[in-house]
């Protein structure tokens, strides 16, 4: 049975938003065809996890812009603390709420033909080529209920785009700063990586509505050709009062990489979907993942690779504490399909346990269509374990320490793959407040 979402939007309400950011007719014909779809599509079904009752209806949508700045000084500290010291004006994007606050690319990556801006822009200035990849191979506009949401109410996001056999060396990043507490954010990201390209991408999500009731909608599609290699790197941080849906999606053609290293600290209810399809021969990637829970938030992760090539490589990493009444789901999923021969699927996921409320359950699942493959997962939930935490108070740490140190250790799998040392420092403190 499918349950009617009512919206306080029409289709001349988004003829309407698209003219008003001047964006091309397709953008403006798929947002009414998505609108009409919504209540004929089922919402997405995250193994045991019931979403049915979280709020994904409640929120504003209009077009919330954001003071910009002309020097990222004039940022606050807590944002500043996002990006290094020695690249605070270099290949940095920051919306604040749905416009730029700041934006800079290097000069020499610009003369190579990188496009690095935010979405409306590429709309505008770059339309055949957004238009080429936008919600078509990696995520659909009919995939689910929220997927069609996204694609109508679409209002944030950046495109990057990095030519034939360009490599870029600093990481690229972006800031997603939602600062008015009742605004909905349906964040699009979307990166093209043509042949024999690299980049190092990192994006941070932020609010503070721990009291106020809206939504987080993020789409991202990442596109990496032959040879090419992306390496992508994120921290949520939603306040308590947002329910985030998040969607990432990689497509990986012959000898090509994408490997993830995804911080997931938001503190209200979260579902997460991180595919990656290897479809050419020799393709590889990595998926890790890391969160914490506490309250009484319910989170559900999902990582998948479907490895479609000859002799790919996957290997998905999570790793959870939870606390309070908090509860998380990690669905794993590796799926090797037929004409995959000789490939490589490998995963593992563990969660921690500190209090007798907190729930959490690792789901292992292997997918093999081929037979000369190799593949193999690990699963594990539990409590800190009693002889570590002997050891470790036996040479003078209180227990509060100790399990501190217990979890840091725990965790480090995943939070050393973030590609930026401010951020990593950043991520750690998040963890940090959230254990204690």
């Amino acid at each position: 049975m499918t349950v009617e979402t009512k919206l306080p939007f029409d289709k001349d309400y988004l003829e309407q938003f698209s003219k008003e950011r001047n964006e091309p007719a397709w953008m403006s014909e798929l947002r009414v065809s998505a609108l009409s779809q919504v209540n004929t599509l089922e919402m997405p079904k995250p193994d045991k996890t019931n979403i049915r009752n979280w709020n994904f209806n409640t929120f504003k949508h209009e077009f919330t812009s954001g003071q910009a700045v002309t020097t990222t000084t004039e940022l606050p500290e807590e944002i500043q603390a996002y990006f290094d010291e020695e690249n605070k004006a270099e290949n940095l994007l920051i919306q604040r709420n749905h416009s730029v606050a700041f934006s800079t690319l290097n000069e020499d990556l610009k003369d190579k033909g990188v496009i690095f801006t935010d979405i409306f822009t590429a709309l505008n200035e770059h339309s055949d080529l957004v238009e080429k990849y936008y919600m078509k191979e990696a995520v659909s506009v009919d995939q689910d209920r929220l997927t069609a949401l996204h694609a109508a109410l679409m209002n944030g996001g950046i495109f990057i785009y990095v030519p034939k056999n360009v490599q870029i060396e600093a990481p690229i990043q972006a800031i997603f700063w939602q600062e008015d507490p009742e605004t909905a954010l349906f964040n699009h990201v979307l990166i093209v990586a043509e042949e024999g390209s690299s980049l190092t991408y990192l994006e941070n999500y932020v609010s503070h509505n721990e009291e106020q009731k809206t939504v987080a909608n993020i789409v991202t599609e990442v596109f990496a050709h032959d040879n090419a290699q992306v390496a992508y790197g994120a921290v949520d941080h939603f306040a308590a009062g947002t329910t985030t849906y998040v969607n990432r999606r990689g497509v990986a053609q012959r000898d090509a990489k994408i490997n993830w290293a995804l911080g997931q600290m938001n503190d209200g209810n979260t579902v997460s979907e991180n595919i990656t399809y290897l479809l050419g021969d020799n393709a590889t990637s990595e998926a890790k993942a890391v969160t914490v829970g506490r309250g009484k938030q319910t989170q559900n992760f999902t990582s998948s690779i479907r490895q479609f090539g000859k002799q790919t490589d996957a290997f998905i990493l999570q790793r959870g504490v939870m606390k309070g009444s908090a509860t998380t789901i990690f669905n794993a999923i590796g799926k090797i399909e037929h004409g995959g021969s000789k490939s490589n699927s490998e995963q593992e996921s563990r969660v921690l346990m500190l209090s007798e409320k907190a729930r959490g359950d690792a789901n292992p699942i292997l997918l093999i269509d081929e037979d000369d493959v190799t593949a193999g997962h690990a699963a594990s939930v539990g409590r800190v374990d009693p002889l570590q935490m002997y050891y470790l108070m036996s040479r003078g740490l209180t227990k509060e320490e100790a399990e501190r140190l217990v979890i840091h250790g725990f965790l480090e799998p995943v939070v050393s793959q973030i590609p930026i040392e401010s951020v990593r420092k950043q991520l750690t403190q998040v963890i940090e407040r959230k254990v204690n």
